[in-house]
This record gives structure tokens, sequence and C-alpha cells, in this order.
């Protein structure tokens, strides 16, 4: 299949994956169903990992010899919600305008699904000698957990891959780093008393507010600490924190009894993501819940994880880096701030880089789009990866 069949093909895919609703609240089912009949149609086996709840799936299929030493292309299924957001077209109908693709996940990332999948018929005539793996997973945008289970799954049945690429949107740029993040939960609880007698409860909402103070105070100490030369490449050059939502009380005259808080820890490869959970949990253990129990014996305070995604680390030995950038064209690697499941197959054992089309400006925001030109790159790319691994 040549370029001027390839381009149609990947496109005619997207409509389709563009057509299912996979937000992550919603099952990934009917999607990874239509790329399983797909590919078996091209005499291509597709295996499913079933999430435990049944309703979610990875996908993996392998085209090529059982052997190790092959590519892994990673994509996720799932997209963030388009509730609330002020679209102009129809988000889960792919709609063309000049050079532009609109709908959800066009960007982040189902174009580089279509185009793995545009060249299966490729991949299957090209006499490859290591296998190319094409593995997709589910809930990447809430946590990664498809990909977790991914590597387990990957571990059990598959031959080791010498890397693997992670299609995220970087304008067909290669990035061999990107910062970690790490979900929580905080749980206060204090004692319900009548607004007009405070002295009488112990409120929760005042005592995660000193909780959240704190976390903005650790935010600016990761501002002002100086960068390592890796961390200079990011932007910002530094570890981050956010909380993102807060919820307590019962009424404006009840002392609250409880507030919970969700925050987020997103490090450099060089910080270590233990670090800021135990400054916290030292402050509101050590000093905030005494001063709790002093008047609510009961009082508590819970910080439970609620994901967690390693970053990206550089390694200058990686056959990964190397390839891509080759086959990409690219100059150099850079580093990118959002996070992805590369850190995961990374700290697995498997060297992993990120190269995919559009731009992470366009994901996640109305009227979601990706330029024709980035997804015809990314099809060209995966020609020259696709040449690799029929000469090594």
């Amino acid at each position: 299949m040549d370029d001027s069949r390839t381009l149609p093909a990947a496109l005619e895919i997207l409509d389709r994956l563009i057509s299912f609703d996979t937000t992550s609240a919603l099952s990934n089912l009917p999607l990874v169903d239509y790329v399983r009949h797909y590919l078996g149609s091209h005499g291509v086996d597709a295996h499913l990992d079933v999430s435990p709840e049944g309703n979610k799936a990875n996908l993996v299929a392998t085209i090529g010899p059982h052997a190790e030493g092959g590519i892994m292309l990673s994509g996720h299924t799932d997209v963030v919600p388009v509730a609330n957001q002020r679209w102009t077209r129809d988000p889960f109908r792919l709609s063309r305008s000049d050079e532009r693709l609109y709908g959800r996940g066009t960007a982040d990332m189902k174009s580089f699904i279509a185009a793995a999948l545009a060249l299966v018929p490729v991949l299957k005539n090209a006499g490859l000698r290591v296998p190319v793996h094409i593995v997709l997973s589910y809930d990447e945008e809430i946590g990664c957990f498809g990909a977790h289970r991914l590597v387990d799954y990957i571990a059990r049945s598959l031959p080791r891959p010498a890397f693997a690429v992670v299609g995220e949107p970087s304008g067909m740029q290669v990035a061999n780093q990107h910062k970690g993040n790490y979900g929580f939960e905080t749980a206060v609880r204090g004692r319900e008393a009548h607004s007009s007698r405070p002295q009488l409860g112990a409120s929760a909402i005042f005592a995660a507010s000193e909780l959240v103070v704190r976390l903005a105070r650790m935010a600016a100490d990761c501002k002002r600490a100086a960068p390592d030369a890796a961390a200079r490449e990011f932007e910002p050059p530094y570890s981050t924190i956010n909380v993102g939502q807060i919820n307590g009380g019962t009424a404006v005259n009840i002392v609250a009894n409880e507030c919970r808080f969700r925050w987020e820890f997103r490090p450099v490869p060089s910080d270590d993501p233990r670090r800021l959970r135990e400054q916290l949990d030292a402050f509101a253990l050590g000093d905030l819940l005494p001063r709790l129990q002093a008047t609510a014996p009961e009082a508590s305070i819970e910080t439970q994880p609620l994901f967690a995604l390693p970053a990206l680390a550089r390694d200058a030995r990686s056959m990964a880096e190397e390839v891509v950038l080759q086959s990409s064209g690219a100059k150099r690697a850079l580093a990118v701030a959002f996070a992805s499941e590369a850190g995961i197959f990374q700290k697995a054992g498997i060297p992993t880089v990120i190269c995919g089309p559009g731009s992470i400006e366009q994901a996640h925001k109305p009227d979601e789009f990706i330029e024709l030109s980035q997804i015809a790159g990314c099809l060209a790319f995966l020609r020259r990866l696709a040449g690799w691994a029929t000469t090594h």
C-alpha cells in the first residue's frame, strides 16, 4: 500500500475511532472490538486484557515474528469529557475544514492509533525481522490504570520489545523526558458544633485550609529551588503542585465535620516523588492532628493515593531515542511537561520515548483539531520505523 492509499485509509479509520465516545467514565469496548475486527480482517490476532470491572480492555496485537527486540507502538483509547465545553461542531463526528480535522481525540491521541492501524497491511508484507506490537490502553486520562495492567500482561505474554514509542501529541518531535504525576485525596475529619459555640467543635475546613496553605508553601519552595541541568529543559523548570478540588461542610452555621481535597504533585525526573507526601504527612500528623484531637479525640487526617505516573527520565544509552530520532528526522529530543504511560514502561525496563502527531496545545479543548500534515508525517515516520524492523 503506497502513500496515496495509506493516508485515506488512516482518515477512514480515524473517522470510526472518533465516532466512539470513549470518555474515561465510559466503556472503551466498542472501540476495542472495532480495532480487533479490523486487525482480524488483515490476519492479525488481537488479545484483550479486560479490566477487573469487565467494562474496559487493553488490546495487544503483534505483526511479525514472535521474537524479542521488536517495536511497541502505544496509544490510549480514552478521551477527556466534552461536557461544559463550547464546541461549534459535533465532537464525536470527524469533520474537516481546509487542512484541519476536528473531533474529540484527533490530537490526543486517536490519530496516532489510526496511522498505526492504517499501516498494518504494509507491516504484514514488509518482511519484518523483529515484531511490531500495537498496544492500546484504557483510562490514561485519569491515571493510566490500563497501562499499569498492561506492563504485567506484556511481561507474561510478549517477547520483550527493544523499545516503545508512545504516540502522545508532540508535533512529531521526539521527547525523552516528562514529569511524573502523582494524585492524592486528603480527608480531614473533625467534630460538628453550632457555629455560635465553635470551641465545642473542631473545624475540618479550617484544618484542611492549613494543609492547602502548606502545599502552597511547598509549591513556592519547588519554584525557588535551583533546577538541575535536566530540569531546565522543562517548562516550567521545576516540580509543581496543584490543589484541584475541595469540598466540605454541610451548612454555614455548622462547624464542619469533614473536608476533602484532591491534589497532585508533578515532579521533574530527578525529584523524589515520596518527598512531598512525607513532608505533608509530617506536618499533618505531627502538628495539625494533635491540635484537632485536643478538642475532638476522634479527629483524623488521612491521605490516600489516587494514581501514580512515574516520570520519564532521559536515558543516554536508550536505543529508543537513537532509532526514533533517525526515523522522525528530528534533530534532538525534548522534554514535555505532561505525563503519560511512557514512564510506566520505562520503569518496567522498556526503553521508551514519545513521538506522535498533533499538538498538546489543542488537546482537551473545545473544537480539538489536528493538521492533516501531522497525520501524513506520522505515516512516513512509522514507515521508516518499519524499515528499521526489517533490518534488525
